[in-house]
């Protein structure tokens, strides 16, 4: 269990890879909190974790409003009594028809949600494992975060300007955070995935089986991926195994971005 007794925090942990993530990392042996907005889909995975033998707990917060980040990180510590680990998975694509049609409240909730949101909770996160003291370089402990990105914040896709921007600039943050922090042991990853088979998947194609046969044969692997494949990859960047690894974002995108 290379993450046992861990406390690790996961925003957007009420669906999909968020929650795919959650119970990934309480397979781990992790402590869990679940951090999102709904609190029906959240208390939903921290039931999922329990009922596999897990420890977790739901804080409701929105990730664009810093009282609600600084009240969640608080509540980590005051349960846990530490944080050690954090994946910032909260996001949304947005409604993105051409740039032109774009109005200024999308552009504002796209770059609140995926950018806002991921440098309030680094902020929050690091500030406390900051006064921890101990982290992967110093002590051979694990101490780090993953943020989400995507395959759209390597390469741009003409349909999701804004999505597309807003994860460019995740990857950014995600390296300037990680130059800056890496003596203090703290390591500070991006994983960036092209389609999942998540909600947002079968929203998108609306359950059409050409639609989703065009978004897999985008991947050279021949398929989209699933929500445990990119769990998979944040649970590594999350432990000792990728002790030498910080400010890199890994790709989970079946080759898309490789083409």
């Amino acid at each position: 269990m290379i993450l046992q007794d861990k406390v690790v925090l996961v925003t957007g942990g009420t669906s999909g890879i968020g929650r795919a993530t959650a119970i990934a990392y309480a397979q781990q042996q992790a402590k869990v909190v679940v951090v999102g907005r709904r609190m029906d889909e959240g208390e939903e995975t921290v039931r999922l974790i329990k009922e596999a033998g897990g420890e977790a707990i739901f804080v409701q917060a929105d990730v664009t409003k810093e009282a609600d980040v600084k009240a969640t990180v608080d509540k980590a510590v005051g349960v846990f009594c530490r944080l050690d680990i954090a994946f910032n998975n909260a996001g949304t694509v947005g409604e993105n028809p051409s740039l032109i049609e774009q109005i200024e409240f999308e552009y504002d909730r796209t770059m609140n949600v995926n950018v806002k949101g991921v440098w309030l909770s680094m902020k929050y996160e690091i500030a406390q494992m900051l006064k921890q003291g101990s982290g992967s370089f110093a002590s051979g402990g694990t101490m780090c975060i993953v943020n989400m990105a995507s395959a759209v914040g390597i390469v741009a896709l003409p349909s999701v300007p804004l999505y597309t921007a807003s994860k460019h600039a995740v990857v950014g943050l995600t390296k300037a955070a990680a130059l800056q922090y890496a003596k203090a042991g703290i390591r500070i990853n991006v994983v960036a995935p092209a389609v999942i088979e998540t909600d947002m998947f079968e929203a998108a194609t609306g359950g059409q089986d050409e639609a989703k046969a065009y978004l897999a044969g985008l991947h050279p692997i021949g398929r989209v991926g699933t929500p445990l494949e990119v769990a998979n990859a944040v649970l590594f960047l999350s432990s000792d195994l990728a002790s030498f690894v910080t400010g890199e974002t890994l790709m989970v995108d079946g080759g898309y971005v490789a083409q």
